[in-house]
């Protein structure tokens, strides 16, 4: 057996072709990331959006862990449908997690699974789109983890949250895992271009997609706290 190398734990692919001798559990993998990315604060250093572009196009290998299905259409539905079950699961118990223990996480000194300053930067972030930062923070890493929580710790009412929390879960999930299938067919189809052989380039630039927000954001701080 090869010795385990950490870097496998932000390598999307790992997890979609994660097998225990020879049994293939990349899906069952994927929807446990997907629900501790937005229901466990420890989940925000864990590959989401990349991860569902990549489930876009390896749709037919995650749902073969369950079953055969001929149709692309229908595996991609039934994709993005438990993905965005999961992400609905998720942020109900990290709201649920936030209404419970938010005076704990406020004294909570940092260490390498929570930092403190993530949640008090999302607290801004919710406080200023309000509902809406639920949707907004699907789409951002970080953001994605602390939102619900936060939206918990400010007793956010449920029947809203719950909203927002269904509707973020199905535009993420729909959103990433249709453009992962459909422009990996598009391109392999009318330009020769297999996006299976520049995977790297697709993590890192949806990286840098989703960070870029995060660090604008960051950056308008710097001259504000420096008066």
């Amino acid at each position: 057996m090869d010795s385990f190398d950490w870097k496998n734990l932000i390598d999307p692919l790992f997890y979609i072709h994660f097998d225990v001798n020879g049994i293939k559990l990349g899906i069952y993998i994927v929807l446990f990331i997907v629900f501790a990315e937005t229901g466990l604060f420890a989940g925000f250093f864990l590959p989401g959006d990349s991860l569902l572009f990549l489930a876009g196009i390896y749709n037919r290998e995650l749902i073969e862990n369950i079953l055969f299905i001929e149709s692309d259409f229908v595996n991609v539905t039934l994709l993005s449908s438990m993905i965005a079950l999961a992400g609905i699961l998720g942020n109900t118990v990290g709201y649920w997690f936030g209404a419970k223990s938010g005076y704990y996480l406020y004294n909570k000194e940092d260490s390498f699974w929570f930092k403190k300053k993530y949640l008090i930067q999302s607290k801004d972030f919710f406080e200023r789109h309000g509902g809406r930062a639920i949707i907004f923070a699907r789409f951002l890493p970080i953001f994605r983890t602390f939102a619900p929580i936060v939206a918990g710790i400010v007793t956010m009412d449920k029947k809203k949250f719950m909203f927002f929390n269904v509707v973020s879960s199905l535009l993420w999930s729909f959103t990433l895992i249709f453009a992962g299938h459909y422009l990996y067919g598009f391109l392999l189809e009318n330009y020769q271009i297999d996006l299976k052989e520049h995977i790297e380039i697709i993590v890192i630039g949806l990286v840098m997609v989703t960070l870029l927000p995060v660090i604008i954001k960051l950056a308008k701080k710097l001259p504000e706290s420096k008066e």
